[in-house]
């Protein structure tokens, strides 16, 4: 069992950058896939970015390609999610999440085992 502590979250203006970070509460090392998923107000639940163990292959929705970047520390025990020229519509909470025992579905929600309560974004237009 780990517990995920996502921060960085805020208010930032379109065309701006945000990083977020999330914490585990004991080692992931290379055994877990670390992802990213947001869920706008009335919206499902959605697709981020995700990272391998090893932290050599990452994983992105089409939406946010070439915009966000997903990446590891295995040292602090964190993975961080750098997000660029953000756009009103990235606006949403933005969950953690943590999978053991990968499935080969890195985009589905019912793939990660363990999530973190969340951080809100706001993208001002």
């Amino acid at each position: 069992q780990i517990q995920l502590v996502e921060s960085g979250g805020g208010l930032v203006q379109a065309g701006n950058s945000l990083t977020l970070a999330c914490a585990g509460s004991k080692r992931t090392g290379s055994s877990y896939l670390m992802g990213w998923f947001r869920q706008a107000p009335g919206k499902e639940r959605e697709f981020v970015a995700a990272i391998s163990g090893s932290g050599s292959t990452t994983y992105y929705a089409d939406s946010v390609k070439d915009r966000f970047t997903i990446s590891k520390n295995n040292v602090n025990n964190k993975i961080y999610h750098q997000m660029n020229s953000l756009k009103p519509e990235d606006a949403a909470i933005y969950y953690c999440a943590a999978d053991r025992s990968y499935r080969g579905n890195y985009d589905r929600s019912t793939e990660y085992e363990y999530w973190g309560q969340g951080t809100q974004v706001t993208v001002s237009s």
